[in-house]
């Protein structure tokens, strides 16, 4: 897992796993520097979102925190749009996927961790932007889900890790008003330019989509 930033890939670990002045006048370069104003509004006094440490997103979830290398602060949905529910195999177990997060070499993290038990670990708040699918458009506009396993094992998808993780994502899609569908449900391997194949070939996704559409959602 990496993103792209300006065209330059940032390292992926072991794992198979900026204010300017005025942007008038400095060209492509001014262009970014403006995007990146807009997008930095929430800064100004007032404007962002309570943050409390240690809360989480997903009722039931730990909170082990990221180290702040793998994700950069945002004020999502206000700052980007989310449309998009990212699904991501660990290639190893969940304890790993929880280092190398803490990892500040590692550069990436996703937002949440399933255990083949269900357990789930949030590592970055829904509001911030998580380095995750290897594409600085979709780590914006999405959340990531990581599960423990390996993409060669279909034994490692659990009937409890589909329940809980379809649960999680059905609550995703309630909060950001999106269709519960492989349009907005996507696999890493399907994020344009990544070179991930995760969840692979044996991740079920009748059955998880079956899984996602029948949760009800609290309002």
């Amino acid at each position: 897992m990496s993103e792209t930033n300006g065209g330059v890939r940032r390292p992926v670990s072991r794992r198979t796993l900026l204010l300017g002045g005025t942007a008038a006048g400095l060209g492509a370069a001014g262009y970014a520097a403006r995007d990146e104003l807009k997008h930095l509004w929430w800064r100004a006094p007032g404007a962002q979102q309570p943050r409390e440490e240690g809360a989480v997103d997903h009722p039931g979830a730990d909170w082990v925190a990221a180290s702040g290398a793998n994700y950069r602060r945002a004020d999502r949905p206000y700052d980007y749009t989310v449309d998009r529910v990212v699904i991501h195999v660990v290639q190893g177990s969940y304890e790993d996927a929880l280092k190398v997060f803490r990892d500040p070499g590692h550069q990436a993290a996703a937002h949440y961790v399933v255990r083949r038990d269900g357990h789930i670990a949030q590592t970055v708040r829904e509001l911030d932007v998580a380095f995750h699918a290897g594409n600085r458009s979709y780590n914006e506009r999405s959340v990531g889900i990581e599960h423990e396993g390996f993409v060669t094992r279909p034994q490692d998808f659990t009937d409890a890790m589909y329940r809980s993780s379809a649960r999680l994502t059905a609550a995703i899609c309630e909060r950001y008003g999106m269709a519960r569908d492989r349009e907005h449900i996507v696999a890493h391997s399907e994020v344009p330019g990544t070179d991930h194949t995760d969840p692979g070939r044996h991740w079920d996704w009748d059955r998880y989509l079956e899984l996602v559409r029948a949760v009800r959602v609290a309002k």
